[in-house]
């Protein structure tokens, strides 16, 4: 239903009807498996990188001015790279890994690289809040690096880590409604198709529904599980 042929009103009454949602349940499933993807392999290498980051800091366990130099250039020229563009750029990756350059599979790669530099910028930021006294202690009784990264710079800032994967899964979020543009499929997919490009302003209402949903039991798991831990943590 078009703004142009009734009011708004009647657009937003339209967005509830019960065939609009059923035909929504594929693309909210190709979003949640896009999304899941792409944030566990933003976790895992998001984390890995950061922490790189921080042990190479001049002022950290193994400092390595060049290479920390080096990578952190690199980090920055990703981040400094709008969505659509990283998209673009990841087309022929995609291409080379799954054989096309489109479908649900082929956009987490873009996602996936557009998200893992910023959770690694998070992490490392995290993991330098932690006083360098508790450090220095560890090492004067003999920790290793694993042990202190492990032990101490992990556990401790825990809660700091949660709260900015919560951030870093919601930007994996609106890249998967930016990259139905891209023939990701998916709630974006609908958007466009449907809500843009035909005026299906009812379909396109259903859709930010259902992100700021879904943007809204992210960040309330995340605030969640973060505060559980400080709450266990103060207990103890």
């Amino acid at each position: 239903m078009s703004l142009l042929d009734s009011s708004l009103w009647d657009v937003i009454v339209a967005s509830f009807s019960p065939e609009i949602w059923k035909d929504l349940l594929g693309p909210i499933g190709e979003t949640l498996y896009m999304t899941s993807i792409s944030s566990l392999i933003t976790l895992v290498l998001g984390l890995i990188i950061g922490i790189l980051l921080t042990i190479s800091n001049p002022d950290g366990l193994v400092p390595l001015k060049v290479s920390y130099t080096v990578s952190g250039w690199v980090i920055n020229a990703l981040r400094s790279l709008p969505q659509m563009i990283m998209i673009i750029l990841m087309i022929p990756v995609a291409r080379l890994i799954f054989g096309k350059s489109y479908g649900t599979n082929a956009c987490i790669i873009a996602i996936a690289a557009s998200c893992i530099p910023m959770y690694a910028r998070i992490v490392e930021s995290s993991l330098l809040e932690i006083e360098k006294g508790k450090i220095e202690a560890a090492k004067a009784i003999g920790s290793t690096n694993i042990s202190i990264i492990f032990r101490i710079l992990l556990p401790e800032t825990l809660p700091s880590l949660i709260r900015g994967f919560t951030v870093s899964v919601i930007t994996v979020l609106s890249m998967t409604a930016l990259a139905g543009m891209f023939g990701a499929g998916g709630i974006g997919d609908i958007a466009v198709r449907y809500g843009y490009q035909r005026f299906q302003h009812d379909r396109l209402f259903a859709c930010v529904y259902i992100l700021i949903i879904l943007v809204q039991l992210i960040q309330g798991i995340g605030n969640l599980v973060s505060k559980s831990i400080l709450k266990t943590r103060n207990l103890v």
